[in-house]
């Protein structure tokens, strides 16, 4: 049975894409490999969340989950793209026919590499921007003495005669439904088609070894703390068959002024009572590049928000705003002297111009 995205995330089939999102963002930080070491039925469903996320987070792919036969049929999907290579049929990337060979006792399916899961630190900048990035990595790999064949310098090995070099063997069963004939894997050579006379001293004829290896990944724009990615084929590798995949959590670092949603900047910005009163123009820090002017209007209250616009998160076509919350500092320690120009001051404004405190006097 194909697998409910919808269930695995504990969404309905109505939710919008920011509750996918957070739930999504939830299940992912609560199975991470990183707070469940060597819980492998943890590691199992922090894979079924991203699998989840990969097509429900996408409104394209989303579209297809919820109409597969739509795609079944040549409509706008196109091909078979609504049942994602008919993943839910197995692993390994093997076409339907081949789990129906399966079921009645041959097979062709694929070996699978293991997942391996990083966790890369991205600052507040890079996350925004965008990123290149090394990372290293542990996994399984061809086995560079041998070439991944197992044998002794890569040479040491005959030709398997129960399949004559071809790594399957063709299997005939009778079924209810008459003849079924497939190809299995050489029970005898497991489906390398080759036989190894003296193994390889370095990898002891397995033809993969545990190998730390540096991975070039580039991170697009506007990641986000907490955000699983998945990287098609940079995990384990497995002879003759599919490679594992990579999931890289990403942690974003803080920034000292600003947070982020999206291409949209917030930070806080202190003024004094006396720009609040009689209004100000400021330059504020800007994420990248020069500061950005801002005018505070007179009579300003504290937590008043200025809304920049385009002042956010710069990526050419594509432009945030910068939301400016103002915060009104009042001084401390006062002198008598000012503290009696204050009195002087204050005895020259009328009732009318406080206007919340007229309203909570009427009240």
């Amino acid at each position: 049975m194909d697998k409910n995205y919808y269930d695995i995330l504990g969404v309905s089939k109505t939710a919008s894409q920011d509750e996918i999102k957070s739930a999504y963002k939830k299940l992912a930080f609560k199975y991470h490999p990183d707070h469940n070491p060597g819980d492998e039925a943890a590691a199992d469903k922090f894979k079924e969340i991203n699998e989840a996320y990969q097509v429900l987070g996408d409104e394209k792919k989303r579209a297809q989950y919820d109409n597969p036969t739509q795609s079944f049929f040549g409509g706008e999907g196109g091909g078979f793209s609504g049942f994602g290579g008919f993943s839910g049929f197995g692993e390994g990337g093997g076409s339907i026919f081949d789990n129906i060979f399966n079921f009645f006792g041959g097979g062709t399916s694929k070996a699978q590499g293991r997942d391996i899961q990083v966790r890369v630190t991205l600052s507040f900048e890079e996350a925004a921007f965008g990123t290149a990035k090394e990372v290293a990595v542990t996994r399984t790999e061809p086995c560079s003495a041998c070439g991944g064949t197992g044998a002794k310098n890569g040479t040491e090995f005959t030709k398997c005669s129960n399949c004559n070099g071809s790594g399957k063997v063709r299997f005939v069963q009778n079924t209810p439904y008459g003849q079924m004939a497939s190809e299995r894997v050489c029970p005898k050579c497991g489906g390398k088609g080759k036989i190894i006379k003296e193994s390889c001293p370095k990898c002891m004829g397995k033809a993969y070894v545990r190998a730390n290896t540096k991975l070039k990944l580039t991170f697009p724009p506007l990641m986000d703390n907490g955000q699983v990615v998945s990287v098609r084929g940079e995990g384990d590798k497995v002879s003759g068959g599919v490679p594992g995949d990579l999931i890289v959590a990403i942690t974003v670092t803080p920034h000292k002024l600003f947070t982020r949603k999206g291409a949209d900047l917030y930070m806080t910005y202190p003024i004094t009572v006396i720009q609040a009163l009689i209004g100000d123009k400021v330059k504020v820090p800007a994420l990248k590049g020069d500061p950005v002017s801002m005018s505070i209007p007179e009579g300003t209250l504290s937590t008043t928000t200025i809304k920049l616009k385009g002042a956010g998160v710069d990526l050419g076509r594509r432009k945030g705003d910068m939301y400016v919350k103002l915060i009104v500092d009042m001084p401390k320690s006062l002198s008598r002297e000012q503290k009696d120009k204050i009195k002087e001051l204050g005895e020259m404004f009328k009732d009318s111009q406080f206007e919340s405190v007229r309203s909570f006097n009427r009240k």
